[in-house]
């Protein structure tokens, strides 16, 4: 009699390699088509008449298909406990390159430009084949400056606007004119993106974390305080501020202009340095005080030190003080030392910071709370 072997027989003894990593889908593959030119034989033999072929019995049946199943089973095992690398993310802001192929490291640790962004810059220039040129106002786009778009708004309202009394105004916030052309942002003495800089050199100075807790003191039309509420979290940037015209400029422009209305900023109007409207149990990761205390008396500013102290975390706090420190200075340097001392401070040091995009630097001046 002519014997005949299943063709699964062959399949069980020697079946094809499994490889673990990239090979393992076309391994799969390879065994569903055996399995289906199998299944298709066994048809055809199932309905052959030919007096030569072997009858297959159901126990044999039953047992080829229960070795099958123990392949099968095996098989997918080892697919599942496959030990391939997953791929690794990247976290990346405004497309910079941020170092190292570190990820999420330099969002981390690293606010300030890095060496990578500026080359990449330089990349998008020359690849645009970019020119500086004079900064006239050009043809075609209704070329405005800020105090003859001021002066649009004033006398046509704008592009387009209600007509009618105030009663039916659709607008939500109604901004000044005034604040509309940015004035304000010519307020300051020097280019308004200085704020980044002072952002990124003092989040990194203390290691700033979206949890982190921030008090400015002068805080304006929030040059630099925009940059803080956008890091971080939800109420825990906040601000003294005594000019009234820079807390409307805040509220009514920079905060809803910027997206940045649902950080609500515990913004406080107040002088003379009077903390009392932030409560009584906040502990600040940083306190600064940018271009304030220079124009102040001494004795007002010593006066705030002397409050600000509890409201510090031990140690790891710091405060920041931009330009100068004459309301110690003044004293005499024995005497400046004696009387942060008796405050609870120390002094740590004088950093000088450089900006990004303008020929300019600032000077810093560190404290910290003593351990107790």
């Amino acid at each position: 009699m002519q014997t005949r072997f299943l063709p699964w027989e062959g399949f069980l003894i020697s079946p094809a390699p499994i490889h673990r990593a990239d090979n393992s889908t076309s391994s799969l593959n390879v065994f569903v088509h055996r399995w289906q030119s199998r299944a298709e034989w066994f048809m055809q033999m199932a309905s052959s008449s030919s007096p030569k072929g072997v009858v297959v019995t159901v126990p044999v049946l039953v047992l080829s298909l229960a070795a099958a199943a123990i392949f099968l089973f095996f098989l997918l095992s080892s697919l599942s406990s496959c030990s391939c690398p997953s791929g690794a993310t990247t976290t990346s802001v405004g497309g910079g390159n941020f170092g190292g192929g570190e990820g999420s490291t330099r969002f981390k640790d690293q606010m300030s430009t890095s060496k990578e962004d500026i080359e990449w810059v330089q990349d998008q220039i020359r690849a645009n084949r970019l020119q500086m040129q004079e900064n006239v106002l050009r043809k075609g786009i209704n070329p405005r400056t800020r105090a003859q778009q001021l002066e649009d708004l004033k006398q046509f309202k704008g592009i387009s606007h209600y007509e009618g009394d105030e009663s039916s105004n659709h607008t939500a916030l109604p901004c000044p004119g005034e604040l509309l052309v940015e004035e304000h942002h010519s307020n300051y003495g020097e280019p308004w993106a200085g704020g980044r800089d002072v952002f990124e050199f003092l989040a990194e100075s203390v290691h700033l974390k979206p949890e982190s807790l921030v008090l400015e003191i002068g805080c304006g039309t929030l040059r630099v305080g925009l940059h803080f509420i956008r890091y971080l979290k939800p109420s825990h940037y906040h601000c003294l501020e005594r000019d009234e015209l820079s807390l409307m400029a805040a509220f009514r422009y920079e905060l809803p202009s910027q997206g940045l209305l649902y950080k609500r900023p515990l913004i406080v109007r107040g002088e003379d340095m009077d903390f009392s409207g932030f409560g009584s149990g906040n502990m600040y990761d940083l306190i600064y005080a940018s271009a304030v205390f220079l124009h102040m008396p001494d004795k007002l500013v010593w006066i705030g030190l002397e409050r600000l102290v509890s409201r510090l975390k031990p140690y790891e706090g710091r405060i920041f003080v931009s330009h100068n420190i004459k309301f110690c200075s003044r004293l005499g340097g024995e005497e400046c030392t004696k009387k942060l001392t008796t405050l609870g401070l120390e002094y740590l040091g004088k950093h000088m910071h450089d900006s990004l995009l303008f020929n300019h630097y600032e000077i810093w001046f560190e404290l910290r709370r003593a351990k107790s």
